[in-house]
């Protein structure tokens, strides 16, 4: 009796931290589908006060957009095996991930001193609001860059595929939060004019 051979199957796995990632980014999107949203029916109903960004936002997008650059230039170092570059990228993202969170900081002094402050009018509280929630998530992207840190100054580095999947993980957030950001500047330039 001859052997019987089974048909291999093959399948593009997803696995499951990478799921979780995308529903996870998936509720990010609709929540702040539903604020842009909630923002511009309020901007209709009236009693608006029209004021512009300060320019600190503007170059707070230059920080992230840069960030973005260096993470994922730090993931191909990773799995290239480049060492060194793989840590002084990692190591950058992660200065730049804390200068947007206090250049944001700055943000809301500047618009502070301009008057546009929380309570001021339902325009600016929606600006604080929705960039606020922004940074938070941006925090939550620096935990995540601390514990790719660790991986990569307290571990042997071997870019193993469990390892290049970890690093992954943070790199797609990192981007999401980029392309967030460049979202809400955009919409905000576009809603002050």
């Amino acid at each position: 009796m001859g052997a019987v051979s089974s048909p291999v199957i093959s399948r593009n796995k997803i696995y499951p931290q990478k799921l979780a990632l995308w529903v996870a980014i998936g509720s990010i999107i609709m929540m702040f589908g539903a604020f842009t949203s909630a923002y511009v029916v309020r901007r209709s109903a009236g009693n608006w006060l029209e004021f512009k960004l300060p320019d600190i936002f503007f170059f707070n997008t230059v920080v992230i957009v840069a960030s973005s650059f260096t993470i994922h230039y730090a993931y191909h170092s990773f799995k290239k095996g480049n060492e060194k570059l793989y840590k002084a990228l990692l190591v950058t993202t992660f200065a730049l991930g804390i200068a947007f969170v206090i250049l944001q900081y700055k943000g809301w002094e500047a618009l502070n001193a301009i008057g546009a402050t929380f309570t001021a009018n339902p325009s600016s509280s929606f600006v604080y609001v929705i960039s606020g929630m922004h940074a938070a998530h941006v925090l939550g992207g620096i935990a995540a860059l601390v514990v790719a840190l660790t991986h990569a100054f307290i571990l042997p580095f071997k870019p193993t595929v469990r390892r290049r999947q970890r690093f992954e993980l943070v790199v797609h957030y990192w981007h999401f939060v980029d392309v967030l950001w460049v979202y809400l500047i955009m919409f905000f330039m576009l809603q002050s004019q």
